[in-house]
């Protein structure tokens, strides 16, 4: 009997081969996106699940309030919390300082940048994370020892065997200071929320940079927890720790104006890495992303399967007369319906195969856009596989039992007379229609206002040229004003070089109190010449000047923001009341000037009150350049000249801001990429029902249609007849999709400060384009019914 079933299957499926094709692609693709969606979330959730001892390991956090009520929520911490939490609390077995920073290496002559990490000596008995030269016992006890993994081994020696026992050198406090490498480890799984590539002793950091201070965080900490230890408890220990170690400390920074609050807790390593609640956690990656895929996958495959009914009773419809002749000669409805269901899902086996061979085939795009290397080797273990097997069986089952319920409950004598029962209003059919259209167009939707606020983040003027303008940062050590202006007169008699300036590195705030208000604000340390370099205009006042002494220790510019925050009318002359600056200390500044607002950071953050001073005691360390567009080979070839003449010892590395700026939106630009080929994926896969429901209205009116055509009316009468119905469908998924689309895009554009107008345009675009690509696809099979001879359709009346 089966064989009898597979044997029929095979020739209807040969019958119609292009039909056959068309519903075999649709559900391959529809599959294909699931299963690439799969490996995507089986692998974000696979983060950090590899360790051994995973239930037992959690990382610091840190939850600091401000004196107005607001809080920010960390996963970092200092050096002191690691070492005085585990001394004093028994639950604790080991803890584990991470802190990984840019740094020169130097093996002989060569120099290069490099990644590198100062951990705790027990890293390796901590987290699972295999040597393959060394004991992970003692790999790391010596201050000098260096653990290299495997490829940058090869990279610097050659082989793994032959870097065992070598030194090279590391740039520590403006010195070259040589580290043994006594150990070789595998590189991190890139599903680790750990990544490294060159480890160092946090023993040698420690004496390298001491500190004592409770309230600042910078890198991460780890700890190892006694099995069953209750993290309630655990959580309440460190805070009084906290308290009695830090009492001193947070009595002083309250007389300086400083009311902030630090309560520390404790998260799973396992739930790190998709929670972006806490900054500085490595590798987080919001779920929210995860959530979408899910969606896109979910509905994707629901709109493959509702184009897999309605292609299957369009198919079906040629098959009447065989169901009225197997019900004649005693077939029962059960045989009929394991027939048809045993025929979805041989379809669906072999849309699963060419899903299979499809997903392979566009991994590489997926992972560009999803920023990951997963691979499909990911499919083969016995959870995917079981996964991968119930899959099949929902999808062949739902996509298969409503096309089998309803043929196999056909009469004979309607059968035999090509009666379908499909006759009527077809509700089911237009309304899944109407599903995939309206998400179809609530995704054109989503895309054309991602691209819409891409462009106004990429193309908005950020308030200074930000072309032909490059940064590189001198070399670490003594960066103070003579060694940069050292630097700065050099690269200046550079003939393609059009101005240098300079500033202090990374980003630094502080509690700011003006016109009897307190705020947070950003403050630059800059020479006189780097405002005019980058290009940002002084709107009232003065710039500095070497013309004025006093200018280092009591002027300074400020902001268009920051007046408007303290309320000042006319800024000029006005006071900083205190500043509490790292080495800086509180006392009064004199506004000199007003710089206009520019965006020192990205367009996803709002202008902040700023603060430029010329004060020596604060770090600098970054030098702009602005260069001429003609010749920039050339100029850059002799910027590195003078730059290896001044710092032999180090590597010439710049970046040019444009390109800084523009890598500032990459998650947006991947997630334009994401939606835009979906809503191209939704759109083909709803077309391909389409076709197959237009099919099915065709050959239900196909009398209807000859004694048309026998009373006269035309082929384009006739077409719009058959069109006129399913653009209502299109317009209809227009009306659910508007709405849907409207509070959508509302709430994403809210995390934006800088955003594009919910133009009504971009909805009617999104409509219009949609009801395009449907007429379009109707045409064809409303046309070809329109111009079938009526003679075919009235032989049998």
């Amino acid at each position: 009997m089966f064989r009898n079933y597979f044997t029929v299957a095979i020739r209807n499926l040969h019958k119609q081969l292009s039909l056959s094709l068309i519903n075999i692609l649709g559900l391959s693709i529809g599959l294909a996106c699931c299963l690439l969606i799969l490996l995507y979330i089986s692998d974000e959730l696979s983060f950090d699940r590899f360790h051994r001892q995973r239930t037992q390991l959690y990382q610091l956090t840190c939850l600091r309030t401000e004196q107005d009520g607001t809080s920010e929520k960390f996963a970092i911490s200092a050096l002191v919390q690691g070492p005085a939490f585990k001394q004093r609390i028994p639950e604790i077995l080991d803890f584990i300082r991470v802190n990984t920073r840019e740094t020169v290496l130097k093996k002989g002559q060569q120099v290069a940048n490099e990644q590198i990490s100062w951990v705790d000596a027990h890293f390796f008995q901590v987290f699972t994370f295999p040597l393959l030269e060394g004991d992970p016992r003692n790999v790391l006890q010596d201050p000098h020892s260096m653990v290299l993994t495997e490829p940058y081994a090869k990279k610097y020696f050659g082989s793994a065997s032959a870097a065992l026992g070598q030194s090279l050198g590391v740039e520590v406090n403006g010195k070259f200071e040589l580290f043994k490498i006594s150990g070789i480890a595998m590189p991190a799984p890139e599903n680790s929320s750990i990544q490294f590539s060159i480890l160092l002793p946090f023993s040698y950091f420690q004496t390298a940079y001491p500190d004592n201070g409770w309230m600042w965080v910078s890198f991460p900490t780890y700890f190892l927890l006694s099995a069953g230890a209750d993290i309630a408890q655990v959580e309440h220990k460190m805070n009084q720790i906290y308290a009695a170690s830090a009492k001193e400390e947070i009595d002083l920074n309250h007389l300086a104006g400083y009311g902030n609050q630090f309560s520390w807790g404790l998260q799973p390593l396992t739930s790190m890495h998709l929670n972006t609640d806490y900054q500085g956690t490595p590798m987080a990656s919001d779920p929210l992303y995860a959530y979408i895929l899910a969606g896109v996958a979910l509905f994707t495959l629901v709109i493959a399967c509702i184009n897999f009914i309605n292609l299957t009773i369009a198919q079906s419809l040629k098959r009447t007369k065989e169901i009225g002749m197997r019900k004649v000669i005693g077939g029962s409805r059960r045989q009929l319906l394991v027939q048809f269901l045993a025929e979805a899902l041989l379809i669906c086996l072999l849309a699963f195969i060419l899903g299979i061979f499809l997903a392979g085939s566009v991994l590489p795009v997926f992972n560009h856009l999803c920023g990951k290397n997963i691979s499909l080797i990911g499919l083969w273990n016995w959870q995917t596989g079981l996964g991968l097997l119930f899959l099949l069986l929902i999808t062949g089952l739902s996509a298969g039992f409503y096309p089998a319920l309803v043929l196999s409950a056909l009469s004979p004598i309607n059968a035999l007379a090509g009666k379908t029962g499909l006759i009527g209003k077809n509700y089911l059919a237009k309304g899944l229609v109407v599903f995939q259209f309206a998400l179809a167009t609530f995704l054109i939707i989503s895309t054309l206002f991602i691209y819409a606020q891409f462009n106004l983040l990429t193309k908005t003027w950020v308030g200074y040229p930000d072309q032909n303008l490059l940064s590189l940062k001198i070399p670490e050590g003594i960066r103070n004003r003579q060694v940069m202006e050292r630097y700065r007169v050099a690269f200046s008699r550079i003939s393609g070089i059009n101005g240098v300036g300079y500033k202090n590195i990374g980003h630094f705030g502080g509690k700011t109190q003006a016109a009897g208000k307190q705020f947070t604000a950003t403050y630059e340390h800059v020479n006189e010449s780097y405002l005019s370099v980058l290009g940002v205009q002084l709107i009232q006042g003065r710039n500095f000047s070497t013309l004025f002494a006093s200018d280092s220790l009591s002027a300074v510019l400020v902001n268009q923001s920051l007046v408007k925050k303290a309320g000042w009318r006319d800024p000029l002359g006005q006071t900083i009341d205190y500043m509490n600056l790292p080495g800086w200390g509180s006392r009064k500044l004199v506004v000199v000037g007003v710089v206009r607002d520019y965006h020192n950071e990205s367009l996803k953050e709002r202008i902040q009150p700023m603060v430029f001073t010329g004060e020596p005691s604060l770090p600098l360390g970054e030098m702009i350049i602005r260069i001429r567009p003609e010749n920039r080979m050339q100029t850059l070839a002799e910027l590195e000249k003078v730059f290896h003449r001044l710092s032999p010892d180090h590597p010439f590395e710049y970046q040019f801001r444009e390109e800084y700026n523009r890598n500032s939106y990459r998650l947006e630009a991947q997630w334009k990429e994401i939606i835009s080929f979906a809503a191209c994926l939704t759109i083909f896969i709803s077309c391909i029902g389409l076709f197959g429901l237009t099919m099915l209205t065709a050959k239900r009116r196909e009398k209807e249609i000859g004694v048309r055509k026998v009373l006269g009316a035309s082929v384009s009468s006739l077409a719009m007849m058959l069109g006129r119905d399913f653009s209502g469908l299109v317009l209809l998924s227009f009306l659910m999709a508007f709405p849907l689309g409207w509070l959508a895009m509302q709430a994403w554009l809210e995390h934006f400060p800088y955003r594009v107008a919910l133009s009504w345009w971009r909805f009617a675009l999104a409509g219009g384009g949609t009801m395009l690509v449907a007429l379009l696809t109707l045409s064809y099979q409303a046309i070809k019914a329109a111009r079938a001879s009526p003679v075919t359709s009235l032989r049998k009346e």
